[in-house]
């Protein structure tokens, strides 16, 4: 029996909760409250400092917590959207309070009550009251919402390690994202290409192929160079190891294309590292050495604390709670010696990541540069793994003893866990965002769009005790004004759209602020449906137009997968199936079914052959498509491995030994991998994106027309 929200917490423990914003309840669905457990409660504030372990100390810090609220003028950060009212922070503020504004463009503005106009930035901004009480906080200042992609574009969606190309070490890489982007955007007239996370991964035997488990978010990793393009390869005065090199390489690809080898990202990685330790004995001529010199500079102590946890980590493993107790803070007098001990290669790793942020550059200028107006469209991944760089680097910033996941819900009965420590909302906002600042002006420097998973993140987190199961978790509240703030004001800086994916459960009023600000969605055909309504398929009219509307993700089945019933009998095969086969089978089948007849309804399915004979699966896949662009949805993906009919998911949910998840090639119908030569080669390729090109070009046309139309009325 599901128990009353709040019921067994206490009074005390219930109101100290929500005024740090840990949640005593939540809704599985619509009309269902559960409350959280006690323990769950307890120990999310105990990890934001906060005892409240008996009635007694719950009670002292509810009265402690009250009083603070009361006494103080500001919050530690305060948003100002441009254009609009002044914040309530300074409308509550005592009459004849005067304020006090030092710019991040160094500044000054003092005057009384309200705010003076402001460019965008994170500010100093200090109130001092009639009584003499002063209170300072960062105001954020940001535009009010992002603009609008221009025109409408489609693009491609790949996981970017699953692209060989004759070129790759075992594993796709950065120059083979600038060739993609170069040719899609020449040939196939697309304004996209969007890659899976490429941040640093956290090295093991194995290491964790998952791309959304980073070591650290901020620095990208080096295992998606391109050995080759570094300008430093040509010069390496022995080639003969280089050539052995070469040849491990190949062998490598050979594997994975030829035989059918699952990518060993490990084996990859330590062909390269060992190359680019050849590489590094080349000095720097001078302009890259002071290119070199102005990266170290303007990454600064985020890039010196990731290198040195990379050399640490060559020494002592990568989990650095094992570490000697000295090295587990990175701010100590032994982290200090130790640096200096490993300076040969704390160096080494910064320069990987130099050369990495690099090459990242130059696929995104490739990309524009062939007339796509997005380009590379990165992935941010929800949170780091508790092991890796960041959560060492950033110990303060991150809630001890929690990790991130999510609730019971109608597909999942147990819960989430994903094992990734949360971001403390506190210290955030206490130090205006700064590493939220930090991460995403990075990213920015080489992504023409940013995808952020889970982007209900922002408003909200699931928070498991360390020790529990899921279903003793609670919400934990972010301030979402000051998360959007930061992304708005970073994404509007660096020109670039930002895409939520919003998929799942969300709360009421999530999409809508996020639709405010102009941070896009997410919408996935198949998901689609009338679910206030009838259930049935949404008609495109229906959809948003602040979205990117896909077939597909790399968590779910491929187009050709999901016509053909194949995703049912992979779950069938692994065991992962809940009902009978027959009856999973039935209701796929019957989905499937009620989307193609509204695609045969709306005229899209076309090449069927006539008479009797039932649609090709290739017309199937560019109905489905062609369905996507008569949305009014702002960019359309095209799944790659969709276009030459690959059966298999990149990541089965549920699953970690028994599916290759994050390993596999782009493959065509037969299982066979496929290259980036032979994708540029592929009819059914060509045909597919003809639909998608034909769809957005002639749309164009039309906005057009109208639009000359009403300038000579």
């Amino acid at each position: 029996m599901e128990q009353p929200a709040g019921e067994s917490l206490g009074a005390d423990l219930s109101r100290l909760a929500g005024l740090h914003g840990v949640a005593t309840s939540y809704s599985p669905s619509p009309g269902r409250t559960v409350a959280a457990s006690a323990t769950a409660v307890v120990a999310a504030l105990a990890a934001l400092g906060v005892d409240a372990g008996s009635p007694e100390a719950a009670r002292a810090a509810r009265t402690a917590r009250e009083r603070e609220l009361a006494e103080r003028l500001l919050p530690p950060t305060v948003v100002h959207w441009s254009g609009e009212g002044p914040p309530a922070a300074l409308t509550g503020l005592p009459p004849g309070t005067r304020l006090r504004i030092e710019t991040e463009q160094g500044d000054t503005h003092a005057q009384a009550d309200l705010l003076p106009p402001l460019p965008p930035g994170v500010h100093r901004l200090t109130a001092t009251a009639p009584d003499g009480r002063t209170g300072e906080a960062h105001l954020v200042v940001a535009p009010p919402r992002l603009p609008t992609p221009r025109g409408r574009s489609y693009g491609l969606l790949v996981q970017l390690y699953s692209l060989l190309s004759h070129h790759s070490w075992g594993m796709g890489d950065l120059g083979d994202l600038t060739e993609l982007s170069a040719w899609a955007g020449r040939t196939l007239g697309a304004g996209f290409v969007q890659v899976n996370p490429l941040h640093a991964a956290v090295p093991g035997a194995p290491t964790d192929p998952s791309p959304y488990r980073p070591s650290s978010r901020r620095f990208p990793d080096p295992v998606h160079l391109r050995v080759e393009a570094v300008p430093e390869f040509a010069y390496v005065g022995d080639r003969e190891p280089l050539r052995g090199l070469l040849e491990r390489a190949a062998r490598l690809r050979a594997a994975v294309l030829g035989k059918g080898a699952l990518i060993d990202r490990d084996a990859v990685w330590e062909l390269k590292r060992e190359a680019l330790e050849l590489v590094r004995e080349v000095p720097l001529g001078p302009g890259r050495r002071a290119a070199y010199a102005d990266f170290l500079a303007g990454q600064g102590q985020a890039l010196e604390d990731h290198a040195t946890w990379c050399a640490l980590a060559e020494v002592h493993g990568s989990d650095w709670r094992s570490w000697p107790e000295e090295l587990r803070d990175p701010r100590s007098a032994g982290t200090a010696r130790a640096r200096a001990e490993l300076m040969d290669r704390v160096d080494f790793h910064s320069r990987l990541a130099w050369l990495t942020d690099a090459q990242l550059t130059d696929a995104q200028r490739a990309a524009r540069e062939a007339g796509m107006p997005i380009g590379i469209v990165h992935d941010l991944a929800v949170g780091v793994h508790p092991d890796g760089a960041d959560a060492w680097a950033q110990q303060d910033h991150f809630a001890a003893g929690m990790s991130l996941g999510a609730p019971p819900d109608a597909f999942n009965a147990r819960g989430q866990d994903w094992g990734l420590p949360p971001w403390r909302p506190d210290r955030l906002a206490a130090s205006g965002y700064a590493p939220f600042r930090r991460l995403l002006r990075a990213l920015f420097r080489y992504a023409g769009a940013l995808r952020i998973d889970h982007v209900m993140g922002l408003f909200r987190l699931w928070w498991v005790p360390q020790g529990h199961p899921p279903t003793e978790g609670t919400y934990v509240r972010y301030d979402a004004e000051a998360m959007l703030a930061i992304l708005v004001l970073e994404a509007a800086r660096a020109g670039a759209v930002v895409i939520g994916e919003d998929l799942g459960t969300v709360e009421p009023g999530v999409r809508e602020a996020l639709e405010r600000r102009g941070v896009l969605g997410t919408s996935v055909l198949w998901f689609e449906r009338d679910w206030e309504g009838d259930g049935r398929p949404l008609p495109p009219e229906r959809w948003r137009s602040g979205c990117l509307a896909t077939a597909t993700t790399h968590d779910l089945p491929s187009t050709a997968a999901r016509l053909t019933g194949e995703h049912v009998e992979l779950r069938h095969r692994l065991g992962l199936l809940t009902r009978p086969l027959e009856e999973e089978r039935a209701e796929a089948a019957a989905d499937t079914g009620e989307w193609l007849a509204l695609l045969s309804e709306l005229g899209l399915l076309r090449g069927t052959g006539g008479g009797l004979s039932a649609p090709s699966e290739e017309a199937q896949i560019q109905a489905v498509h062609r369905f996507l662009l008569r949305s009014p949805a702002r960019m359309v993906g095209l799944w790659l491995p969709d276009t030459v009919g690959d059966r298999r998911p990149q990541n089965l949910p549920g699953t970690w030994d028994q599916y290759p998840n994050w390993r596999l090639p782009v493959a065509d119908d037969r299982g066979h991998p496929v290259t980036l030569e032979e994708l540029a080669a592929s009819p059914r390729l060509h045909a597919l994106t003809e639909v998608l090109r034909a769809g957005v070009e002639s749309q164009a046309d039309a906005r057009a027309d109208a639009d000359g139309g009403r300038a000579g009325e």
